[in-house]
């Protein structure tokens, strides 16, 4: 399925239904009276979250959301049928703003919640509603109030434990399919991963968190440069991130710069990042120069006070250390929260 994380929409809730103007005329009853029934209220449009949907592909197409309107009011004081809600289903971790003023109007972090983002219109009062003793026969009903309308953007993030940030071809994809069931592309070319990539990562009795694999990133990524710049929202909500670090010799620049780059990428993106826990993953460990790197390395990103972990994703050495201090971590963090 195609990942989809913004789309604009109009939405329009159903306006009310119109108001009766009727008088009851049957045989052997004189000056029956009015009877006009009211109009039916128009239908909501409500929002729901729902943890199995992953992408907003099935809202891409969908340009105009229109919730259906309340029926008319009827004679014998029968009033219209209420106009059928809308209900859309979202993934968790949808926000949805008003396109023209950019407000918030809803944050969808919890699977099965509701809100309502539009309401229908009231229905008008049919002219039975106006009889008085001094206007016994009133001839005039009202019309049914306006839906609530708005141009809208809904916007993605994806709800993760733990995102994987690095450079192209820094192991992330390799690494987020060992230690989940995630079957991402691996290729040994840049920008195999276009899209987000979500994996449960299972550990200890019975224990799991989510991790997300982020398009590999590159210099200018949070000003629009390369493919990680859609998805450097995605890593905002997460717990902690990887910082993929690859040793192997293959990339061309320094690995200690290309490190200090992506951090001030994130950074600009959302400063908040800096006080995020992040980890050092070093990559790629298959051969004893790699080995030998890693090792310096680890004691350099040590001493400026970071969690380093040295891992072969292939062979899996040292991923089963990494996946139980993420699980540690995590359960400080969500121990603080209760």
């Amino acid at each position: 399925m195609k990942f989809v994380d913004e789309v604009k929409l109009h939405a329009k809730a159903g306006d009310g239904g119109r108001g009766c103007v009727s008088f009851l005329r049957e045989k052997y009853i004189e000056l029956g009276g009015p009877n006009g029934g009211d109009g039916g209220k128009g239908g909501n449009i409500i929002l729901v979250a729902d943890e199995r949907i992953t992408t907003l592909i099935d809202l891409r197409y969908r340009h105009h959301l229109t919730a259906k309107r309340g029926a008319h009011g009827l004679g014998k004081n029968m009033h219209g049928k209420n106009g059928e809600t809308m209900i859309l289903p979202v993934p968790t971790g949808t926000l949805v703003y008003d396109l023209e003023t950019d407000e918030l109007l809803a944050d969808m972090v919890e699977n099965k919640q509701e809100v309502v983002l539009l309401k229908g219109g009231i229905g008008g009062r049919g002219n039975a509603r106006f009889q008085t003793s001094t206007n016994r026969a009133p001839r005039h009903a009202q019309p049914g109030e306006p839906g609530e309308e708005r141009e809208i953007r809904l916007e993605l993030k994806l709800l993760a434990d733990v995102g994987l940030v690095g450079l192209p071809n820094a192991g992330k994809s390799t690494l987020i399919s060992s230690i989940s069931a995630a079957k991402p592309k691996i290729a040994d070319y840049p920008f195999t991963t276009l899209v987000p990539n979500l994996g449960v990562v299972r550990y200890g009795d019975f224990q799991s968190f989510v991790v997300a694999d982020i398009p590999g990133l590159i210099e200018g990524a949070s000003d629009g440069h390369g493919l990680g710049s859609r998805f450097l929202r995605h890593i905002d909500r997460t717990g902690l991130f990887l910082h993929l670090v690859d040793f192997s010799g293959m990339q061309p620049d320094d690995p200690y710069q290309q490190f200090d780059m992506i951090n001030a990428e994130l950074i600009r993106h959302n400063p908040k990042l800096a006080d995020k826990l992040q980890f050092v993953v070093l990559t790629k460990i298959d051969t004893t120069e790699a080995k030998d790197e890693a090792d310096k390395a680890k004691a350099h990103f040590e001493a400026l006070g970071y969690h380093v972990f040295a891992i072969s994703a292939v062979t899996r050495t040292g991923t089963k250390e990494l996946v139980n201090a993420i699980g540690a971590e995590l359960a400080i963090a969500r121990s603080q929260q209760e």
